[in-house]
């Protein structure tokens, strides 16, 4: 009561009372937000940056090549750039290509890598521009895509969907989206504790050169540095003394002077004693004997062995940290502050969390693709290194001219192969990924959408780990917190919120120059001692160390000025660590980080006023975080502000205000209505069961072929709608129909969710979805001068008309368009010569190449109709014909539907209209769900949304069910009140079947149904007879092989329990792999044909 008085005590009433002023509109912010940023804007970005900034970067790094055997010949690149995407129609003829005839064609969407380069030829030097090195794969939507800043009416004649997210590659035809693969941060000190509770610490070093791992370890109270390069854990104080600070006060020092921390420290320095080491070149020499023999190739001139360990301890031991010259003062201070951490974690300082989203970055496209043509590039130069040193010395009489020995395959295939199999591995960084691209799944709008944001972690799944898998506090408004699968991954593969960002990289320049003039102190100024001084902090960008500053408070207030300002770019974060007395500022890429509002003075920033000029258009999403109205936090930062969810809830200590509560939810948990009104693991379901709804997946959707294609034939809005249902503009791609329900239990086929349709409704297109598949077939040019031919219809001998498995070619060999096919029947009639190879010499040669029929046939159960027929080439120059197979079908028992409340069902019954209840206006329902499915599921969510849906129709609105918001009960129930009906959304019923009215009152109204993947059709199998494999002479097994049905080990155990022993006999032997043969009477031997 207290705090209340506090807070409260000197208002009067009147004040009490008093409307505190919201800005109701500030929600606007949010579509203004994702028009800069975009919902897989941050692959975008990402890749941008690589193909703008960092691939220029990286051929700095590479600039020149040259060689052994003619130290005048030379070739420095100048300057490199990506195209834009074309294809190359004849010999040296290209044109510019579109994302759509990528797929069409099977081709891969890439754009030419283009260099200058200064060169020598013989004597002179030769400057060529716009040399071609390779193609780049190009991401849709980025700033080198056809795609870019077009109108819809462009993208209409591109035959592309506007509304498609981009941030995808095409490769040989197929989308592929590299998924974002969440690490722990580099450059980082870690301290953890090991299974034996030692604490440790240790620090992943990554620049552009080398990537390496130093540990700090404790034995017995002394403190070891391990690294893979040193066969044995070497005592710290050995290090300091090789790194030159040779007098053991100044070690202490450095270390700190605080009594406990002397006295833990204090047994290392007997260590130096013991092994008989004073100076710098002693322990030189001590390091040089512990190095493991690298096996250099190159052989080049022998180091000595202090040559070596000063190289290692420069460049190889904490990587990161920079030594000009060999002066180690920032790294002994680096090392210092470690063994300090572990020190002081050992007292009553916690360990790190290494499941804290601040110690995590997420890897995004870009930074995986620079890897990868990090690596392409550095081969590419060594090839053109070994090609010049084998031909300089040879060919005195001509010169040697390295652009004819330029090969674009190269960097090509390795771009193209690691996307579409997904396996990055890189030589040098000993990285070696699976499945880092996944195909983009097209089940509907939401299942590609949901993919963009998918975040995948680096665990293994069969362990059973539950700290990586669970819920972290630090997630919240990071990531989606209902977002995850089930099952194995559960918790390891996450989704990002709605208003999350992922940042990328920046340069430091400039905040190292503003944090001097702010009172950074250098390191190497000092003495050591001041570290451990209760006022001074470290200061530390990007983990690296900048220097010490006495008054934090102030340099971290002015730096937050200078951002909101403008002077410093909006991503880049400071946040303090009073338990290690340290300030960090980080501008690495792959951060998370979402905007807030600031308050001031206990007000928002943010005023209607601004709404209104935002929502006049003269007024963006960038003004605001340029005059402090609005700034983004990342995780680090989260943790030193104060963060008020509701104006309301704003006191003297708030920093910030949330822009909506409801962007803590992700893509798929935002189209739940009242999600806070549900039981959490069935927002769950839901967001698993969303991706696999059918409905449109684009306005380009006629046009595509893919390989298969659920489109629901009328989708609907849905009644009741959410804030992130228009902000995805799922409305305009919806997946589901707004069915009419009566919660009641009928027949006895609803047990256990199964639901009950009205026939009526399925004659009228409830339900009724189109699936699409394709066939394909190439026709090939050999070697030896055959190709594949098709060939005409075979006509029957005695009616010349086409034989009943060649009924639906035309006179060219090709199915027609329209037709029905059948099981069995021939789609191109295709023929492949026998040879292929050319012969072998001496041999005779046939002279008219024989053909062998090699057909493409329509397999399945029921028959489809030919939608159309492409033929075009793919990029290989053979021809390509794609057809595409269209089935309609209705909903029919077994077919699985859902709520978008995780209630799911099967289709139990479909009652003819006449035997349906109704209600007193003549209303049938079209689903009768049972009333069971509600107390222990605890969807309240689910009966609300029916609430709201009628009350929409009865009005003709759309209400919105939006998370921690949306339409109020009670104000629906007035409407429906004014309406005439029950408050309660019940309604009088009478049977169908005896026609008198039901004895209880039903609750009935619209909800919005998905129709799922899951379909009857696709499942049902059973075998009698059939193929069997050859090895084992067992029926082969799966249903796509019509395979039998397996009796295993444990229905075996049944059977044995029961005593059935002729049936077991029977199941295992005689139905599965019985064989009769022969016995000779006269030796016993199995007989064969003139055996004896």
């Amino acid at each position: 009561m207290d705090v209340l008085a506090e807070e409260f005590g000197n208002l009067t009433p009147e004040q009490l009372a008093a409307p505190i002023p919201t800005v109701e509109e500030k929600w606007r912010l949010l579509p203004a937000f994702l028009k800069v940023k975009g919902l897989v804007k941050q692959h975008i970005d990402s890749f941008n940056y690589f193909i703008n900034v960092e691939i220029k970067k990286i051929m700095k790094a590479n600039e020149k090549v040259t060689s052994d055997a003619d130290p005048m010949w030379y070739l420095k690149y100048l300057n490199i750039y990506v195209g834009l995407p074309d294809v190359e129609e004849s010999f040296n003829v290209t044109r510019p290509v579109s994302p759509h005839e990528c797929r069409l064609r099977d081709m891969t969407y890439s754009a030419p890598i283009t260099v200058d380069i200064e060169y020598t030829r013989g004597s002179q030097r030769i400057i060529r521009n716009a040399l071609p090195i390779g193609r780049m794969p190009i991401m849709l939507r980025s700033s080198n895509c056809v795609l870019t800043g077009k109108t819809p009416a462009e993208f209409a004649k591109l035959n592309e969907c506007p509304l498609d997210p981009g941030g995808y590659f095409i490769v040989k035809g197929v989308e592929k989206v590299i998924l974002i693969q969440e690490q722990l941060s580099k450059n980082r000190i870690i301290v953890e504790a090991d299974r034996k509770g030692a604490v440790g610490a240790s620090v992943t070093s990554s620049t552009h050169e080398k990537k390496s791992r130093t540990n700090m370890a404790v034995k017995q109270g002394r403190f070891y540095l391990r690294h893979n390069t040193l066969s044995e854990d070497i005592p710290i104080v050995i290090i300091f003394k090789a790194m030159g600070v040779e007098s053991d006060q100044e070690i202490v020092q450095m270390i700190g002077t605080e009594e406990h921390v002397m006295a833990a420290f204090g047994p290392s320095l007997e260590e130096c004693q013991k092994a008989q080491i004073f100076t710098q070149m002693q322990a030189l020499k001590y390091i040089g004997n512990k190095v493991r023999r690298q096996r250099m190739w190159g052989g080049g001139p022998k180091k000595t062995k202090i040559e070596e360990a000063r190289e290692l301890l420069a460049s190889t031991i904490l990587t990161h940290v920079p030594v000009k010259e060999f002066n180690f003062r920032a790294k002994c201070i680096y090392t210092a502050v470690m063994v300090r951490r572990v020190i002081l974690a050992q007292g009553d300082n916690k360990v790190d969390d290494r499941d804290y989203y601040g110690n995590k970055r997420l890897e995004l496209a870009g930074q995986l693709l620079s890897l990868l043509f990090e690596d392409l590039f550095k081969k590419f130069n060594s090839e053109m290194k070994k090609i010049a040193d084998q031909v300089i010395p040879k060919q005195r009489a001509a010169q040697f001219d390295v652009v004819k020995h330029m090969r674009q395959d190269q960097i090509t295939n390795g771009m193209v192969n690691a996307i579409s199999t997904g396996n990055w591995s890189l030589k040098r960084f000993k990285m070696d990924r699976q499945g880092v691209t996944q195909v983009l799944s097209r089940l509907s709008y939401i299942s590609a959408l949901g993919m963009m944001t998918r975040i995948s972690s680096q665990f293994e799944k069969t362990r059973k780990v539950s700290g990586p898998r669970s819920l972290q506090p630090s997630q919240w408004g990071m990531l989606c917190p209902s977002d995850t699968p089930e099952g194995e991954a559960c918790g390891l593969v996450k989704n990002l919120a709605l208003m999350t960002h992922i940042t990328t990289d920046m340069e430091d320049g400039p905040i190292v120059k503003l944090a001097s003039n702010l009172g950074v102190e250098d390191v190497n100024l000092l003495c050591g001692e001041e570290l451990s001084y209760p006022n001074v902090f470290l200061v530390f960008l990007n983990g690296n160390i900048l220097g010490v500053i006495r008054d934090h408070k102030k340099l971290v207030n002015t730096f937050r000025l200078m951002r909101r300002a403008g002077y410093i770019n909006e991503f880049v974060s400071i946040s303090t660590n009073l338990t290690d007395r340290c300030v960090y500022i980080s501008s690495d890429g792959g951060r998370l980080c979402r905007p807030y509002i600031i308050v001031k003075k206990q007000k928002a920033a943010v005023t209607n006023k601004h709404m209104e000029e935002l929502a006049q258009g003269y007024r963006n999403f960038e003004d605001f975080l340029h005059e402090s109205l609005v700034e983004y936090l990342d995780v680090n930062e989260e943790n030193d502000c104060n963060i008020a969810l509701y104006e309301h809830t704003i006191n003297k200590d708030t920093t910030h205000l949330e822009i909506e509560p409801f962007t803590l939810l992700g893509v798929c948990a935002g189209l739940i209505p009242y999600p806070h009104h549900n039981q959490s693991p069935r927002n769950t379901y839901q967001c698993a069961m969303g991706k696999q709804a059918m409905g449109t997946i684009g306005y380009n959707q006629r046009n595509r072929i893919d390989t298969l294609m659920y489109l629901l034939a009328y989708p609907q809005k849905p009644m009741v709608k959410t804030k992130t249902i228009e902000l995805i503009e799922f409305e305009k791609l919806p997946a589901g129909q707004n069915a009419t329900v009566a919660v009641m239990s009928y027949s006895g086929y609803d047990i256990e969710d199964a639901l009950v349709l009205n026939k009526a409704s399925l004659d009228r297109g409830f339900g009724r979805c189109l699936v699409y598949k394709n066939a394909k077939c190439t026709l090939k040019r050999y070697t030896n001068q055959t190709f594949d031919k098709v060939m005409g219809p075979m006509l029957d001998a005695a009616t010349r008309k086409p034989i009943w498995r060649h009924e639906i070619l035309d006179a060219d060999g090709i199915c027609s368009p329209g037709e029905k096919v059948e099981n069995k029947q021939v789609l191109v009639n295709k023929s492949m010569p026998t040879v292929t190879q050319i012969p072998l010499e001496g041999s005779n040669v046939p002279q008219q190449p024989q053909y062998k029929d090699v057909p493409i046939t329509y397999k399945g159960a029921t028959d489809s109709y030919i939608e159309k027929v492409m033929i075009s080439s793919n990029a290989e120059d053979a021809f390509l014909i794609k057809m595409l197979l269209r089935q309609t079908r209705r909903p029919e028992i077994g077919d699985k539907f859902s709520s978008r409340h995780g209630q799911k069902g099967v289709c139990g019954l479909i009652v003819p209209q006449e035997d349906m209840p109704f209600c007193d206006s003549g209303i049938c329902p079209d689903i009768i769900m049972n009333p069971h499915g509600f107390p222990s599921r605890m969807t309240v969510g689910k009966l609300i949304e029916l609430l709201a849906g009628k009350a929409g129709v009865l009005d003709g609105r759309f209400h919105y069910g939006t998370a921690f918001g949306g339409s109020k009960v009670k104000d629906v129930c007035e409407d429906l009140v004014r309406h005439g009906y029950n408050y309660l959304g019940k309604d009088y019923v009478t049977s169908g079947i005896t026609g008198e009215p039901l004895e209880a009152y039903i609750y009935f109204g619209p909800v919005y149904y998905q129709k799922l993947k899951h379909m009857v059709l696709d499942k049902m199998h059973a075998r009698a007879r059939g193929p069997r494999a050859v090895l084992t002479r067992q029926p082969t097994e799966g249903r796509s092989r019509d395979g039998g049905l397996r009796l295993g080990e444990m229905e075996r155990d049944c059977l044995i329990g029961y005593g059935a022993s002729m049936l077991l006999l029977e199941r295992l032997m005689i139905s599965s792999d019985a064989f009769e043969v022969d016995v000779c009477g006269q030796c016993g031997l199995l007989g064969y044909s003139g055996w004896c």
